[in-house]
């Protein structure tokens, strides 16, 4: 990923990135053509490696065992408009945030491996209240879906991310945009705004103009 100086993310950053926007992309070669699944992804406890299940009859699992692949988590975008800015001269662009993560596939065959990554991914995103307990299926039914995925790890290798902010711009126009985006009731332009807002804190202290 072509990542200039000031938009690129630190390890802790793009860690933050995944765990907040797990559901991925996965890219490989399968029969000699590139393929892609979109699949949530979890990352273990010591961060060494991604988790994941393809369906069965996803034919994307089938060669991918070895492979050298790469998985893209896709963090908030959206457009920027330079009619925002304080001059006409300059051309509309997209803020966004993106991790891509490197790293060789393992397929599980162990059950219980399977069994806890998938354990693992419910729990992070059940609410605590939720009235759905996996502890509570039935283990015969459980142990049939199981057999209806393939399960596979990736060892990571390489971790990269970006965080397009207007960072190039000045302190005024990152402003402009900022504020701009905050009148706008979706939530990419929310949190791209509120990532902005950040970004000139930690490097502005919090004295900006809001």
């Amino acid at each position: 990923m072509f990542i200039p100086a000031p938009f690129k993310l630190n390890e802790l950053e793009a860690y933050d990135v995944i765990r907040e926007n797990g559901f991925a992309t996965l890219f490989s070669m399968n029969e000699g053509m590139p393929f892609a699944t979109h699949l949530p992804l979890l990352m273990s406890a010591d961060k060494a490696c991604l988790y994941g299940h393809f369906a069965l009859q996803n034919p994307h699992w089938k060669d991918i065992g070895g492979q050298s692949v790469l998985a893209v988590f896709h963090g908030p975008h959206c457009y920027i408009s330079p009619s925002w800015y304080e001059t006409n001269k300059a051309v509309p662009t997209w803020n966004y945030v993106a991790v891509h993560v490197y790293g060789e596939v393992e397929l599980l065959e162990d059950e219980k491996e399977l069994a806890d990554s998938m354990k693992d991914l419910v729990l992070k995103y059940e609410t605590p209240d939720s009235s759905y307990k996996l502890a509570d299926v039935d283990p015969a039914f459980l142990a049939g879906l199981h057999k209806g995925v393939k399960g596979f790890k990736i060892s990571i290798n390489k971790i990269e991310g970006k965080a397009k902010l207007s960072q190039n711009h000045s302190l005024l126009r990152q402003t402009l945009v900022m504020n701009q985006l905050n009148q706008i009731p979706y939530t990419d332009e929310q949190r791209i705004a509120s990532l902005m807002k950040e970004h000139i804190n930690k490097n502005q202290g919090e004295g900006f103009d809001k």
